[in-house]
């Protein structure tokens, strides 16, 4: 049984939980942080002294960091379904998880603060557009990639979509004008149809807008 300390609204939560939920790992999960609190009492701050989500606990030890946990949880998996045994396979898929945090995560997720969770009238267009045409020149060299080929390594869901699309959902969902990209709208609908896709990670953000 593993244990996930982090609301369920939190994209680094999304992120464990769309891996727990591919793995079909037995797990339950308190809601902590944001709007619940919790991240300052003892019993997390023994998880994670650093006092942010997720944190997990299973067989008798903690981990924290998102991308840890992915990691950890998918060279655990006998059957190595996110991470492959094949050293080439397995490369792949580490490398593009790294592209994907380091380039495409980074641009979306500052856009999504500069509108979702910023209010309307502090709201700075020119840090908008900056973050958005980051985020769209990251999402077209997707597009790209994602051209000939079902998943971001290759033909089988890895680690590196798991990095790539935990994001694709706020995307979708901001009041944002997005440009064709048929190869990522193609990709994202095959991951909407994954039940644990659907579960963990299509879930409303509505709490997080922030308002006037």
């Amino acid at each position: 049984m593993i244990t996930v300390w982090g609301r369920a609204t939190s994209s680094n939560v999304q992120k464990v939980m769309w891996t727990i939920g591919e793995l079909g790992l037995r797990y339950e999960r308190h809601d902590v942080g944001g709007m619940y609190g919790g991240l300052d009492t003892p019993q997390f701050r023994a998880l994670n002294p650093h006092g942010r989500i997720p944190a997990v606990e299973m067989d008798g030890y903690a981990m924290f960091e998102s991308n840890a946990i992915v990691r950890h949880l998918a060279l655990a998996d006998p059957e190595r379904r996110l991470w492959p045994a094949d050293p080439a396979k397995a490369g792949a898929a580490d490398m593009w998880a790294e592209w994907a945090h380091n380039t495409v995560t980074r641009p979306l997720m500052l856009l999504f603060w500069s509108t979702v969770r910023t209010r309307p009238s502090e709201r700075k267009p020119a840090e908008i557009a900056r973050n958005f045409e980051a985020s769209i020149e990251a999402l077209t060299a997707a597009n790209g990639f994602l051209a000939d080929r079902p998943f971001i390594a290759g033909d089988a869901l890895t680690i590196g979509d798991v990095n790539l699309a935990h994001l694709l959902y706020r995307y979708y969902e901001m009041e944002i004008d997005r440009p064709s990209l048929p190869a990522l709208d193609a990709y994202y609908e095959r991951l909407s149809d994954r039940p644990a896709y659907a579960e963990h990670v299509m879930v409303d953000f509505e709490t997080l807008r922030a308002k006037e």
